[in-house]
């Protein structure tokens, strides 16, 4: 058996400064290291960035003195992740397809391939750590706060996160960009990638419509007036401002209108004013399909921290496990645009418990606020 020094491991080397310091990490901690680029889409038009992005990869591993890859998995991601992705569209929710992506692609199909060319273990640039010391495997927040992805890589079982290493979750970003511009690399000031991957900086609309064809209806208040038309309820999510083209409307004062709802059955956009509008705020959810990195929950009934969206600060929750295995989730403070198809994602202190695909939200009980806006 190897040396855990000289352990075998597979980088993805996406193109990015992530990836080349965490690949330079590994070297300096003296493990034997490979770089693995793969491509999820194919796509030649011009907001696709994968020809420079493999340019930059075989640069860095040159730099490095390692060898690199290369790997197509576009077949394996318009199956597993992409179909999901507009199926989730059809339906009127807002997914999140980097969840899918990888728990399937980059830590199934990826680290399956990385097995096969010898490697003993995969390593991303991920922002966030693994413990290893208890007879299971524990998913842990970066320490950097600001850019901590363990929200990211909640559904990953716990055999791929057992084989695998995030060599960035003790550095905070700062200090990264700071190792690549030192060691010299051309990509230390390379801009992080944003949005979906698959889409990249074009139009999301213009993106979709290719896919799901539009189907414009009605923009209406909760008394039924319209206000607006809407140009496909897929395009639009909950707690959204922009785009919605509601002018000066008469009997309406001057401000913001904000999405509250989704009428499938009759295309219908719901929308409202106030950001404080009670349709707005919810008092929990009912999270589906849950994984628990453990195996199982903690308890049947146990306090939590709970992020709705990646960006989002955590909050405090109880979480009640179901007899079919959802949760409902009830918030200590109610919560803003909790929206169906992102992910509930449940923590305890530093360790990342699990998560799953949000249902349904508990509507927020407030009658002296929804009195005032009624006045």
């Amino acid at each position: 058996m190897r040396s855990a020094s000289k352990q075998p491991v597979i980088v993805g080397m996406s193109g990015g400064v992530d990836s080349a310091v965490a690949a330079l990490v590994l070297l300096r901690d003296g493990h034997a290291v490979q770089g693995l680029h793969m491509s999820n889409w194919d796509d030649d038009g011009q907001y696709c960035t994968a020809a420079e992005d493999y340019q930059d990869a075989r640069k860095v591993c040159t730099d490095l003195d390692i060898p690199l890859h290369r790997v197509n998995f576009a077949r394996e991601y318009r199956e597993q992740v992409f179909a999901d992705f507009l199926e989730q569209y059809r339906r009127g929710r807002t997914p999140n397809p980097d969840i899918a992506c990888n728990r399937r692609i980059k830590f199934g199909a990826f680290l399956d391939y990385a097995m096969r060319l010898g490697g003993d273990r995969i390593a991303t640039g991920h922002y966030a750590r693994i413990d290893r010391s208890g007879p299971t495997v524990r998913l842990l927040k970066g320490v950097d706060a600001g850019k901590d992805q363990s929200y990211f890589l909640h559904a990953v079982k716990a055999n791929a996160l057992s084989r695998s290493v995030f060599p960035l979750g003790r550095y905070t970003k700062s200090e990264v960009r700071r190792m690549a511009n030192d060691y010299g690399f051309a990509n230390h000031a390379k801009r992080d990638s944003t949005g979906i991957c698959f889409i990249g900086e074009r139009p999301f609309r213009e993106f979709l419509c290719n896919y799901l064809p539009a189907s414009p209806g009605r923009i209406e208040t909760p008394d039924g007036d319209q206000v607006g038309t809407h140009d496909g309820l897929m395009y639009y999510t909950l707690g959204q401002r922009q785009g919605l083209k509601i002018g000066g409307r008469r009997g309406y004062d001057a401000a913001p209108w904000y999405v509250a709802g989704k009428d499938l059955a009759r295309n219908v956009l719901l929308a409202v004013q106030d950001h404080e509008h009670p349709l707005l705020w919810s008092s929990g959810l009912i999270a589906t399909n849950l994984h628990w990195i453990a195996g199982s929950p903690p308890a049947e009934d146990f306090e939590c921290h709970v992020r709705t969206r990646y960006r989002q600060t955590e909050v405090v929750g109880r979480a009640q496990v179901q007899v079919d295995g959802a949760v409902a989730i009830s918030f200590r403070e109610p919560q803003w645009a909790v929206t169906p198809g992102q992910y509930a994602v449940l923590y305890r202190e530093e360790e990342c418990l699990g998560g799953g695909p949000i249902d349904s939200a508990t509507a927020w009980a407030n009658p002296s606020r929804a009195a005032a806006l009624s006045a």
